[in-house]
């Protein structure tokens, strides 16, 4: 095969054609800060073996969170994932990265993916759901786009209780369409002052529960003042599985819930890919980003799935789309789909149980350490601790005597002025041994 290299003259007319000067030009709405000033410095060749010498070397300065007492969280989290999960989603009907673009054919993949729908709806306590969007911070960007079109406002009201990589995920949508968003102050003991904040200009206020310190949230108030002013109340999770355990969103008022749903199905997986959860109230279903899977009957009565409702650009005009955001991988949702089937009803609200137990435990324990404050009232599995010391310091030390102890706040909200603050999660996967390690451990630190 021939290779055409585009000449000087070919570059030069397809830029002044986009109307800009150099290559440099179309990088300019990313910070510079960013950018690479250079080329990596690798070697120019290696064999394979070496490669794989050098890379086990770097994989190995990891600690595996199944290695060590493991209380890490801030929007993701180490459940338990049973092993028939992994294993069905390998069956080769199922497995593949992404949606097929020829859904009609593949009933298998429709079915799932209406199933999914129905959990997420079950789940949150709304009318209808979408088939996933790519993870919880994009969701909740495409819910305050999905709000504007609404209410056919442009003012986005964010708490202060909201994870930080969401708000930016939210600033960086709504600053390429010139969309307002007001961002509390990071609010650590939920008594923020929301309600102010709302008016008759204010498309949607989205409000975290359980928040990113780990407070859990009443709603309902929120939601009464959205709605007398015209506003949508965005309810937002990062861990589903307190949906288990706390009044759905849905039940409290919201009109549209998302979250991340990595805790169900998935691994942490170095952060991705993860599985976003979008629902809303069913009046506002030809709003709703994404895709929709729908039951219907063929021309001979049999039971049949089929996409609906799907205003991408790919499927109408760019100007009519609500969206071109699509599914996330589509073996994460089948994965999240087989473990909320294994689990059911009371499996779930049994495992969310479990999570708030091994929580208040440690909670119990760490406040009896010197130097060490729990500042929450309420908490599902995860709270803030306030330490005698800056929380990045005492991470690393844990990290040396083998607890992973925690997200420092300082590395979610640097330069806030909370570099005492340490965000500490539990799960069903903690034990006695873990508590009482991480206690020792702290110990020694402070």
């Amino acid at each position: 095969m021939r290779y055409l290299p585009l000449s000087d003259t070919d570059r030069g007319e397809m830029l002044a054609r986009i109307g800009v000067k150099t290559v440099d030009d179309l990088f300019a709405d990313i910070p510079k800060d960013k950018l690479l000033q250079g080329l990596i410095d690798l070697p120019r060749r290696k064999g394979e073996m070496e490669v794989e010498r050098i890379l086990s070397r770097m994989s190995a300065r990891n600690v595996p969170a199944s290695s060590v007492p493991f209380f890490v969280g801030a929007g993701a989290y180490k459940h338990h994932v049973p092993a028939t999960v992994d294993h069905l989603i390998q069956r080769s009907e199922f497995l593949t990265s992404y949606t097929p673009y020829q859904p009609e054919i593949a009933q298998g993949t429709l079915q799932y993916l209406f199933e999914f729908q129905t959990q997420v709806a079950a789940l949150t306590g709304m009318e209808v759901a979408n088939a996933s969007m790519y993870d919880g911070s994009t969701g909740t960007g495409e819910a305050v786009l999905m709000a504007h079109r609404v209410t056919k406002r442009r003012k986005a009201v964010l708490s202060g209780g909201l994870h930080p990589h969401y708000i930016d995920v939210v600033k960086t949508l709504s600053d390429m369409a010139s969309d307002e968003v007001v961002t509390l102050t990071p609010d650590v003991s939920a008594t923020e002052d929301l309600l102010s904040q709302i008016d008759d200009s204010v498309s949607c206020v989205v409000v975290q529960s359980p928040d990113v310190f780990g407070n859990v949230r009443d709603l309902k108030p929120i939601a009464e003042k959205a709605h007398q002013h015209g506003a949508l109340l965005i309810a937002v999770f990062t861990e589903v599985v307190s949906l288990g355990l706390l009044q759905s969103p849905g039940s409290q008022g919201a009109d549209i819930v998302v979250g991340e749903g990595q805790s169900i199905g998935n691994a942490l997986n170095f952060g991705g890919p993860y599985v976003g959860l979008f629902a809303a109230k069913s009046k506002y279903i030809r709003q709703m980003p994404g895709r929709l899977c729908g039951e219907t009957v063929d021309a001979d009565g049999n039971r049949g799935f089929v996409l609906t409702l799907s205003t991408r650009e790919q499927h109408i005009r760019r100007d009519k789309a609500t969206s071109n955001i699509c599914t996330n991988s589509g073996l994460c949702t089948l994965a999240f789909t087989i473990h909320m089937t294994l689990l059911g009803e009371a499996g779930l609200t049994r495992l969310a149980r479990i999570n708030h137990a091994n929580a208040v435990k440690l909670a119990d324990l760490l406040s009896g350490v010197k130097g060490v404050e729990v500042l929450n009232r309420t908490f599902f599995n995860e709270f803030t601790l306030k330490l005698a010391k800056p929380a990045a310091e005492v991470v690393e030390r844990l990290a040396e005597k083998g607890v992973l102890g925690g997200v420092p706040v300082s590395r979610l909200l640097p330069g806030a002025g909370l570099d005492d603050l340490l965000l500490v999660a539990s799960t069903e996967v903690n034990t006695d041994d873990d508590r009482a390690a991480f206690v020792a451990a702290l110990k020694e630190v402070l």
